[in-house]
């Protein structure tokens, strides 16, 4: 794996309360701990890292601030939040009647909803690939990881 052209840290920038139910806790550390184990994240002008990248929502936009190791500025990336908009309402809407399912329904059902759920997550990941395409080339589980983390900034 090519240092230069990974992601060492993330930093997730927003209301922290949000984040403490239980299985978003869980969700956001497993994708922050996968992603640092693999990652390729490459800007297209030839920044080399390794990056750290703070990610947060500001006026209904979504922002990659993209740092050196020693948290220095090296440049910015801003999706308008309104393009993920509805796969992450939807996804949310999957995600609660997964985590009610786990409770008291079958392996069929709880199977049946988890597929719907993969589907509106790669969805969500293949969306921010076409997104940040000009910008950045990341890969699927990159994108997958750090879709996750969009979705935990979003919560409310």
């Amino acid at each position: 794996m090519d240092e230069r052209r990974r992601i060492v840290d993330v930093r997730l920038d927003g209301d922290a309360r949000a984040w403490e139910r239980p299985e978003i806790k869980h969700d956001r550390a497993v994708a922050i701990f996968d992603l640092l184990e693999e990652n390729t994240f490459a800007p297209v002008d030839g920044t080399l890292g390794p990056f750290v990248l703070h990610l947060r929502v500001s006026e209904n936009r979504l922002i990659f601030d993209l740092r050196d190791e020693a948290d220095g500025p090296l440049q910015e990336f801003t999706l308008p939040g309104t393009v993920f908009r509805s796969v992450i309402r939807d996804y949310f809407v999957v995600c609660e009647s997964y985590y009610e399912a786990i409770k008291t329904a079958s392996p069929s059902k709880i199977q049946a909803i988890d597929m719907g759920r993969r589907g509106l997550h790669n969805e969500g990941a293949e969306l921010l690939r076409e997104r940040l395409a000009d910008d950045v080339d990341i890969d699927v589980d990159t994108a997958r990881q750090l879709f996750t983390l969009i979705c935990v900034l979003h919560l409310r």
